[in-house]
């Protein structure tokens, strides 16, 4: 198991899981989120095979409707 931080929150989860299974665990749905890994954005095609690092900083981005 390794630690990260998903918007400012502390999660544990296992490594060898993908981002996009990640996402669906802690209830995102990964179609819809923009996700950033220490300030780096990674491309929504990439989340099935993204493996996280423990320590890694996590912001998860929901679009937000409005005018």
């Amino acid at each position: 198991m390794i630690a990260v931080s998903v918007n400012n929150q502390q999660k544990q989860c296992d490594k060898q899981k993908s981002l996009a299974t990640l996402l669906q665990e802690w209830g995102f749905e990964s179609g819809k989120v923009a996700v950033a890994v220490n300030g780096d954005f990674v491309p929504r095609s990439c989340y099935g095979e993204h493996r996280l690092r423990d320590g890694d900083q996590l912001d998860v981005l929901a679009p937000v409707q409005g005018g």
